[in-house]
């Protein structure tokens, strides 16, 4: 596995993302509170990965506000919160999976978090467990809808057939997730991108 994450590095290295290995997600937590300056907008997405940091209440005794949709108390405030991480200085999530030869690939349902890796924040920080990394974008795809989908499915309890099944059936249910593909291939014109690679497993 560490060789694997090695090769994901070099690759992520190579089209311009900066990219390191460390050895647990405490290590992955105290590099974002030594990157995130004191008082900056930090925007979180929906990430399972970096609610597991608990990296929060840390941020807010910088004294920096934090927009995180998963704490909102009705749609209303869920919706501008999600609206709010486009315009944060620092972005904080992970990626359903990393390939070996460095692409960053992403599947959402509403988009705020794909968009927010891609455009809006001057920073974002990606973690991502080993269990992420995959050797192509077709086992890419394949992990992201029969690994990572139908698990966030049955945490959600959303009712699409993957929560039930375990795996993909292409649905068209009301609830689908997979609405959004997302591939980043090289870093976004001006925008700061780190991944940090954990060598534990961490999220879906």
């Amino acid at each position: 596995m560490e060789e694997r994450l090695v090769k994901a590095q070099q690759a992520l290295e190579k089209h311009g993302i900066k990219t390191r290995i460390v050895a647990t997600a405490e290590e992955a937590k105290q590099i974002i509170l030594e990157e995130v300056q004191a008082g900056q907008k930090v925007g979180i997405g929906g990430s399972c990965t970096i609610e597991a940091l608990d990296v929060v209440p840390e941020l807010m005794a910088k004294g920096c506000p934090v927009y995180w949709h998963w704490r909102g108390k009705t749609p209303a405030e869920v919706m501008e919160l999600r609206r709010s991480q486009l315009t944060s200085d620092v972005f904080l999530a992970s990626s359903n999976a990393v390939t070996e030869d460095g692409q960053l690939v992403n599947v959402d349902g509403m988009g705020n978090r794909v968009a927010a890796m891609i455009f809006g924040p001057s920073k974002v920080i990606l973690v991502c467990g080993q269990n992420k990394v995959v050797p192509n974008l077709e086992a890419a795809l394949d992990r992201i809808h029969n690994v990572a989908a139908p698990q966030n499915a049955k945490r959600l309890n959303t009712g699409t057939p993957c929560g039930a099944t375990g795996q993909c059936n292409d649905c068209n249910s009301p609830e689908r997730m997979c609405r959004v593909t997302t591939i980043i291939e090289r870093c976004p014109h001006k925008t700061d991108l780190k991944v940090i690679l954990v060598q534990e497993d961490l999220g879906y």
